[in-house]
């Protein structure tokens, strides 16, 4: 891991408080989460890692299925002592017989904090308005902050180069809830981003407004690119999503996927970036091949054998997807710990890279 520097999380900082956007967070607020979930990451390894949310009680709430983020939650959680209740569509009330209002106000009575996985950003802000305890982002449409946390976190593992030197290059649907957080997430730290992507495909107008104010503060650089070439030349990173989301009927992705093709990463594309060093990233699951139902799918309607990345990217040496894998544990724990945690817990010095 790189460490460069150091920097006090402050007793107040993210205490009490919820993570509902990227947005919501200072440039201060994720360098000190980084480095929290850094120094989470090497105690656990080291064996050193003690519990600092011993009698804490976290709900998590998730309306669409997962499987990295909730045991990531899990595990972080079991980790630092805490307990946790697991709410799926089939186990809640909340929108059929109880208002999201109601729900909030009770779970709030009952648990420290919350971690939801909603089908709406406006879900989480009203739980989040509602609940009077911390609620966290576990992905929404529009934002998915945990995971730009761990992609940062990857990311600053894998460049020895200060933020302001490091490009990312994101490639594939520039629309979605991942595009957004890495856009606004990069800005905050002063690292460039470059959401390269068909013009249809293209950002929220307010979304690319907010990171351009904040790298205005933070001398970062956010934009948006249908030129391939211009948007990958000299990246550190190359990061893809999955074209296709699951439940989505083939309708309403085979048009998406066949205007993704020339955004697909293999092999050439990667030597196109002109860094020998250069990292794939994926936040998964990827269709990487034809293994699985959709892999399969793709390639009975389009000929192709993967989808958004090639199969000998993703399993090649320039791969760091997995380490981002786990990196969500520690991110995700970085964020309970300095929300839920006591102050004379997490007010050391940690290091911060710049």
């Amino acid at each position: 891991m790189v460490e460069v520097g150091e920097e006090t999380f402050a007793d107040d900082g993210m205490q009490g408080r919820s993570l509902l956007k990227d947005a919501d967070l200072t440039s201060s607020d994720l360098r000190c989460l980084l480095a929290l979930a850094g120094r989470l990451k090497v105690a656990r390894r080291s064996g050193r890692e003690w519990p600092r949310l011993i009698g804490k009680v976290v709900a998590l709430i998730f309306e669409k299925p997962s499987t990295r983020t909730r045991c990531a939650f899990e595990v972080a959680a079991a980790h630092q002592g805490a307990r946790v209740t697991y709410l799926d569509p089939a186990s809640f009330h909340m929108g059929q017989l109880e208002s999201l209002e109601d729900t909030a106000r009770v779970l709030g009575r009952l648990y420290d904090g919350i971690g939801y996985r909603a089908k709406s950003q406006a879900s989480v802000e009203a739980l989040g308005c509602h609940a009077e305890i911390p609620v966290w982002n576990a992905l929404t449409d529009q934002w998915h902050p945990t995971q730009a946390l761990a992609d940062l976190l990857t990311m600053r593992e894998n460049s020895p180069k200060p933020w302001s030197e490091i490009s990312l290059a994101y490639l594939g649907d520039g629309s979605g809830n991942v595009a957004n957080s890495l856009r606004v997430a990069g800005a905050l730290v002063g690292m460039t981003v470059r959401i390269v992507c068909p013009a249809t495909l293209g950002g929220d107008p307010a979304v690319l407004a907010t990171a351009e104010r904040i790298c205005r503060t933070t001398s970062g650089a956010v934009f948006d690119t249908e030129d391939i070439e211009k948007g990958i030349r000299g990246v550190d990173f190359i990061y893809t999503d999955t074209w296709v989301r699951i439940g989505e009927p083939v309708e309403r992705w085979r048009d998406r996927v066949t205007m993704l093709v020339p955004y697909r990463v293999d092999q050439e594309l990667l030597a196109r970036t002109e860094n020998p060093d250069v990292k794939y990233l994926h936040n998964l699951p990827a269709v990487h091949d034809a293994q699985t139902t959709v892999g399969r799918q793709i390639y009975e309607e389009t000929g192709l054998a993967a989808a958004e990345v090639a199969d000998e990217v993703f399993k090649s040496d320039a791969s760091i997807v997995f380490d981002q894998a786990e990196n969500r544990m520690h991110a995700i724990k970085a964020v309970m710990v300095a929300s839920l945690g006591t102050p004379d817990q997490h007010s050391t010095k940690l290091s911060v890279a710049p």
